[in-house]
């Protein structure tokens, strides 16, 4: 598997597993494979993953709209609406995922996808078969990848691989206490107030086609669900923005408590009676309850497909 001048990237509105699963692989390809390969980014830390870039002494990633090269490696995403907008002209020679496929190639490539909890814990197995010792930095991030997409593990998307590597990745990452760390890290990403609301829609969004529409699905952490709902006024307004510049059937924006692993969600579009389907509930000046869902993934993206 010899690639040259290959850059590793993962999703656009990167979230902390992107960025560390990005830097894990191509440390990985660079030095099990020989390879050349560049992790970059779609687009700037998010506080959470600036926490864990600081704590572990790692720089930001140069962030990239296209790729300036022939070959690119996919990491956390592979569907072309999340990746490079030159995604069609380049080759894509590998891929490192836990989401369900929508990619499809002509040629051969590499592919390691995994339902476990995160591509942290992926290229942490990766590590291991390979023999290829961590350096504590990518121990860390990688770390931080898989307590943020797993919340800690209290997500329905953990895996018992997912257990038996935080521990491991903790010691090799000379975390000793790692709860404090993996709420510190959480509680970082939920800080708000800083943040305007066309940031908070944005920074962690998806866009999906679901029966012929499209249907962005953004999401935010906090540890007070009121606090988030008392901007809906100007939320709303974004993401009607957004639906109209964007050409948005739909907007879906997940508000999830991450103490109590509970969600509300405000939508705008034309797919109420697929909304209320899906979860089982009513939307209330443009609100539905979501009691228990914290995964995008697993516990929004599935049950408004099948209405679909």
């Amino acid at each position: 598997m010899i690639m040259v001048n290959t850059l590793v990237f993962g999703h656009k509105n990167p979230d902390t597993d992107t960025i560390a699963s990005a830097i894990g692989a191509s440390y990985l390809l660079n030095h099990a494979y020989g390879e050349d390969t560049e992790a970059v980014a779609q687009g700037k830390p998010n506080a959470e993953t600036q926490f864990a870039l600081d704590y572990f002494g790692v720089s930001p990633l140069r962030i990239i709209t296209s790729a300036d090269t022939e070959n690119v490696v996919l990491v956390d995403h592979n569907e072309a609406a999340q990746s490079i907008d030159n995604l069609a002209d380049v080759h894509v020679a590998g891929i490192y995922d836990h989401h369900k496929f929508a990619f499809s190639t002509s040629t051969p490539l590499y592919i390691t996808a995994k339902p476990w909890g995160s591509v942290s814990t992926i290229l942490f197995y990766e590590y291991k078969q390979n023999n290829l010792e961590l350096p504590r930095e990518i121990a860390g991030l990688l770390l931080s990848g898989l307590i943020s997409d797993t919340l800690l593990l209290k997500s329905p998307t953990t895996t018992d691989f997912d257990r038996q590597a935080l521990p491991e990745l903790a010691k090799m990452a000379q975390v000793e206490d790692v709860n404090a760390y993996g709420l510190g890290l959480l509680k970082a990403g939920t800080d708000l107030s800083s943040r305007s609301d066309k940031e908070l829609i944005d920074g962690d969004a998806k866009s999906f086609e679901m029966g012929g529409k499209s249907f962005r699905i953004g999401q935010v952490n906090t540890v007070d669900i009121d606090d988030v709902l008392a901007r809906q006024a100007g939320i709303e307004s974004e993401m009607q923005a957004e639906r109209q510049a964007e050409g948005y059937d739909n907007f879906l924006f997940v508000i999830t408590d991450i103490l109590n692993s509970n969600s509300k969600a405000i939508f705008l579009g034309d797919a109420n009676a697929e909304v209320k389907a899906a979860f089982a509930g009513d939307l209330v000046t443009n609100v539905i309850d979501l009691p228990g869902v914290v995964s995008r993934k697993k516990q929004v993206v599935p049950p408004l497909e099948k209405q679909f």
